[in-house]
């Protein structure tokens, strides 16, 4: 597995699972339960991954859309 993005931001990491899945990629999160553990905080980041065969369609999902957004 690999990551696709790594971050504090609850948002983006529901929507970017949301959109995958559309496209039939499973993803998973982890260090959900680390961040709970420490408080709710959001200091400890969570990690998106996906499969090694589906990186590359996850990665360039997420640069089109930090580059629509002008970041993400």
């Amino acid at each position: 597995m690999k990551t696709v993005l790594k971050t504090n931001d609850a948002v983006t990491i529901s929507w970017l699972v949301a959109e995958l899945a559309a496209r039939g990629v499973e993803a998973v999160v982890l260090d959900s339960h680390a961040s709970i553990v420490e408080g709710s905080l959001g200091i400890l980041p969570r990690r998106v991954m996906v499969a090694d065969e589906d990186y590359r369609e996850a990665h360039q999902l997420l640069a089109s859309a930090r580059q629509d957004l002008g970041g993400l």
